[in-house]
């Protein structure tokens, strides 16, 4: 079984080598290709207005100085010798639950395998405390990665979908166990907006993600991560609100 790595973290992320792990535990013909530089928030965004380069560190390790959906295209096209019959994204620092899968480059790189018709996963380490850098903890995704992963590699995927894997911020030990779950939502409108001022007297602002609420009492992907289960989360591709269309319809019959 071929195995294509990616993320959205760089190509020397702590958790890339997480999921170089997890990913020997399933095959021996593993190859990445990743950011060059990290990419979080990037989306499923395509690099379209500066020359996108290649770079092999070793036999089987890429980089691109792109986004996470120039990485895999790349690989697709130029690195790997034939099509992969899976694609591994992470294992991201720092939780992809609810709709923050809409902003993640890890989610939107397995978005880009599921377009080209590839099984593909995107794995992330929920972490509790602020201010850790890359000194996050994965024993938790990395206990059981191969755990979660076994049971899809024979799961058949529809077309246009990909699944969602967050590990929840406990000890390996601490996991309760996996639990499939619907993907939440946030109230982003509450989220934080810090204003400052940079040296030279100029003023800057950076977002925030604290205080934002999310969906208490629902069985989502949220509750499933802050309840000590790893949420494994099915996605589609296909955005339309079919309960829109007819009334839409309606409205412009005239």
């Amino acid at each position: 079984m071929r195995i294509l790595l990616t993320n959205d973290d760089g190509i020397n992320a702590p958790g890339l080598y997480v999921l170089e792990k997890i990913a020997a535990q399933l095959s021996d013909d593993i190859w990445i290709c990743a950011p060059s530089e990290e990419q979080s928030g990037a989306g499923h965004s395509l690099t379209l207005n500066r020359p996108v380069r290649l770079r092999q560190h070793a036999e089987r390790r890429f980089s691109v100085t792109g986004t996470p959906t120039d990485s895999v295209t790349m690989a697709l096209r130029k690195v790997l010798p034939g099509a992969p019959d899976l694609i591994l994204s992470g294992v991201n620092r720092g939780a992809n639950l609810g709709d923050d899968v809409t902003y993640s480059g890890t989610v939107s790189a397995a978005l880009e395998g599921a377009l080209a018709g590839i099984r593909s996963i995107a794995l992330s380490q929920v972490y509790s405390r602020e201010g850790l850098g890359d000194a996050v903890n994965f024993a938790a995704a990395e206990a059981w990665g191969a755990k979660v992963l076994r049971p899809l590699l024979d799961q058949p995927f529809a077309p246009r979908t990909l699944v969602n894997v967050n590990f929840p911020a406990l000890a390996a030990d601490a996991v309760k166990g996996i639990r499939v779950a619907r993907q939440g939502f946030h109230d982003y409108a509450r989220g934080s907006l810090i204003e400052g001022t940079d040296p030279r007297g100029f003023p800057y602002f950076w977002f925030g993600l604290h205080g934002i609420e999310q969906t208490p009492g629902h069985e989502t992907d949220l509750e499933a991560v802050a309840n000590g289960f790893v949420a494994v989360t099915p996605l589609h591709l296909d955005l339309t609100h079919d309960a829109s269309l007819k009334t839409l319809a309606k409205r412009f019959e005239a």
